[in-house]
């Protein structure tokens, strides 16, 4: 990336539509595309205010390449901070090829991927946290993970820590203060003051840290496993919950092999579905690989439905009553939804005597439909979006997990320092790597180049 060079791409997606943007980006941006602009009414686009919007053509040579809208951002007033100009022409792809291939011949070149968003980094538009959500919001795919992203790009982590960054940043000059006078005896710090302070950050630390599970499961998807014995009905719940024919449904034991997933967006949270293996003594070397993964996927999922056989759940109430104890013990820290299905076929009086014997349970049937409402209000209640609607700062991104993990460990360091009472030079290197993790977040310390190439080469090339 050369920051001087001007840069050109398509902003909207390939293809052919009803209009195409595409976008410049460059201290010559506006000179170049004057050049070859013609104003319906024969304005000059060099003279023209910023934020404003032109009506003319693409001219090359006398020959008309296609009428378009011309929107002018000079600097520093601009998404990239540098001269913007953005070609609204018609969505044929001959029109977009030909128009972009007249500036690469005229001084422009192809923008590299995400060259836009990191122009706008480097020139102070948006912090680099801000900067990576632009990449969410354009990803999101649900109300919830677009919600998230909106709240990182309006500088959400950024507010969190920046306050307590800047009062750690004052203490750590006055720690190296001390160590210039350290053969006075002196001290500049408060060390109650820095104690509260170190136990602040760590708190804020430790709840950011701990919400990037649930950050992370609502960005992606949710997943939830659908476990259960063979033919009680898993294949054909994940049907009626997609409302397709997801899975092959047999009467045959044994017909799920291999795990299949699909998503559902349920009052604005994705949630990823799982169909596993069902669960059974078998011999067959294939079916116990799947049994497996089955567990697996259970293991990985944030949500389980165990789902039973109503009918033989009245045979055997204790035995099934200990077989929901047995799965919730081996998976103590998921939450699980016991699903008595098929009741379709049951009298009112065999419903109620299964739920005497268990009270949680949820009955349904999935091949008639019935209780599947029900069961999509009891997913979304299982969700805490306490913190979405509270506009609480959610981690989503695994670069800023690893950063923070990595600034609690040093500013416990500094704590047990100030604990044992060590001398200020011996904790100074910790207080000066919590800072380096914190400013990693945001890019307001070094950020190592090769970190920078990598995140902005997951953008899309106009963007």
């Amino acid at each position: 990336m050369i920051p001087n060079d001007t840069i050109i791409a398509l902003a909207t997606p390939a293809g052919v539509g009803a209009i195409s943007v595409i976008r410049l980006s460059g201290e010559q941006s506006i000179e170049l595309v004057s050049q070859f602009f013609r104003s319906v009414r024969g304005k000059e686009l060099k003279q023209q205010k910023t934020h404003t919007i032109h009506l003319g053509h693409i001219v090359n040579d006398n020959r008309v390449i296609d009428e378009v809208l011309v929107s002018v951002f000079k600097n520093p007033h601009s998404y990239t901070g540098e001269n913007v100009v953005e070609i609204s022409c018609h969505g044929s792809s001959y029109i977009q090829q030909e128009i972009i291939q007249l500036f690469l011949k005229n001084g422009c070149r192809m923008a590299d991927n995400g060259e836009f968003t990191m122009r706008a980094f480097l020139n102070g538009k948006m912090d680099l946290s801000q900067a990576e959500a632009v990449a969410d919001v354009i990803a999101s795919n649900s109300e919830a993970s677009h919600q998230m992203a909106i709240q990182q790009m309006r500088g959400g982590i950024t507010n969190e820590l920046k306050e307590l960054r800047g009062q750690l940043l004052d203490f750590a000059a006055l720690i190296e203060l001390e160590l210039d006078f350290s053969g006075e005896d002196v001290e500049f710090a408060d060390r109650t003051k820095f104690k509260e302070l170190v136990f602040t950050i760590s708190s804020v630390l430790k709840r950011l840290i701990d919400s990037f599970a649930f950050g992370n499961a609502m960005k992606n998807g949710i997943p939830v496993a659908i476990i259960g014995e063979p033919n009680v009905g898993k294949s054909t719940l994940l049907n009626a919950l997609l409302n397709e024919e997801k899975a092959i449904v047999s009467d045959i034991a044994g017909t799920t092999r291999d795990a299949i997933e699909d998503e559902l967006i349920i009052d604005g949270v994705a949630f990823r579905f799982i169909d596993t293996a069902g669960i059974r003594e078998t011999d067959d070397v294939v079916e116990n690989i799947g049994i497996q993964k089955a567990y697996e996927k259970a293991e990985n999922a944030q949500l389980i439905i165990f789902l039973i056989d109503s009918r033989k759940f009245l045979d055997s109430k204790e035995s099934f009553v200990q077989e929901i104890e047995v799965v919730q013990q081996r998976f103590p820290n998921k939450r699980l939804l016991v699903i008595a299905n098929k009741i379709d076929s049951l009298e009112e009086t065999q419903k109620e005597e299964i739920q005497a014997a268990f009270e949680d349970i949820l009955l349904l049937s999935a091949k008639q439909k019935i209780g599947i409402d029900t069961l999509l209000n009891e997913l979304t209640a299982l969700v805490n979006k306490g913190a979405l609607s509270n506009n609480e700062t959610i981690v989503t991104n695994s670069r800023h997990f690893e950063a923070l993990n990595n600034a609690l460990e040093s500013i416990s360091s500094v704590q047990n320092g100030i604990d044992a009472e060590i001398s200020s030079d011996l904790f100074a290197i910790d207080i000066r790597e919590c800072l380096r993790h914190l400013g990693n977040i945001t890019g307001e310390y070094d950020v190592d180049k090769d970190i920078l190439g990598h995140i902005f080469s997951n953008f899309c090339i106009g963007k």
